[in-house]
């Protein structure tokens, strides 16, 4: 099963300082259809203006993945962790037994993101953040696993569920292939570009369900970067 979802048709709103795009059912956008994917609860595709974001706020038991796409992200919590992520690089939060933390735009052009919720598989522990480089160049034409709580994915961020987030830049007319393991589904987003999955098209920031497929094969129309999340 391919459903390919244009960005045409995504829920969300625009705040002024924020510009957002949801995928699945949040805050004011809801969708029994669009409620989750597997274990993947949220994907936002967000704009945030220059010096503004998102104050301080709580969240629990949530694995929360933030890939930037442009500009940067500086985020601050009160565990005493800060740090900037800057475009193609990723950023992971396990909200755990609790966490407040705020996340800003301090740069002089808008910020673009993909925030990524995944449940996780157990609750009860600590909570923690990390950020880590993840070079565009390295991920040409293949995937590179960014966040992942799957046995053999050490070189990735943690993240405390069976899921794993994959990236990769694909040129114009090359294929790619992603063995998706029997049980799993995945939710794949063009940042850029435009691609074919079995004669379905996506282009830029449409989301493409995915389930029931032992091997997804992706076929860019135009020079693409595609994000990948594979869950249970």
């Amino acid at each position: 099963m391919i459903d390919v979802r244009p960005f045409a048709s995504l829920g969300g709103a625009n705040h002024g300082w924020l510009d957002a795009h949801h995928h699945f059912s949040f805050a004011g956008y809801h969708d029994p259809a669009r409620m989750s994917w597997g274990s993947l609860r949220v994907w936002n595709d967000d704009v945030i203006a220059p010096k503004s974001g998102f104050p301080p706020h709580p969240h629990r038991d949530m694995e929360i993945i933030t890939y930037v796409r442009s500009g940067a992200i500086t985020h601050q919590d009160n565990l005493g962790n800060s740090g900037r992520t800057v475009a193609g690089d990723v950023q992971v939060m396990s909200a755990g037994t609790g966490i407040a933390h705020a996340e800003y735009n301090l740069e002089d052009e808008p910020t673009t993101i993909f925030q990524i919720w995944i449940l996780p598989d157990r609750a009860g522990e600590a909570p923690s953040w990390g950020s880590k480089p993840f070079p565009k160049d390295d991920r040409a034409g293949q995937f590179v696993t960014l966040a992942s709580g799957l046995d053999g994915d050490a070189d990735a961020l943690p993240i405390r569920t069976q899921a794993r987030v994959v990236g990769a830049t694909i040129k114009a007319g090359e294929t790619l292939d992603y063995a998706l393991g029997a049980g799993r589904r995945a939710y794949l987003v063009p940042a850029t570009g435009a691609i074919e999955i079995d004669g379905a098209t996506a282009r830029a920031r449409d989301g493409v369900a995915i389930a029931d497929v032992e091997t997804i094969r992706i076929t860019a129309l135009e020079d693409s970067e595609v994000v990948l999340v594979d869950a249970a």
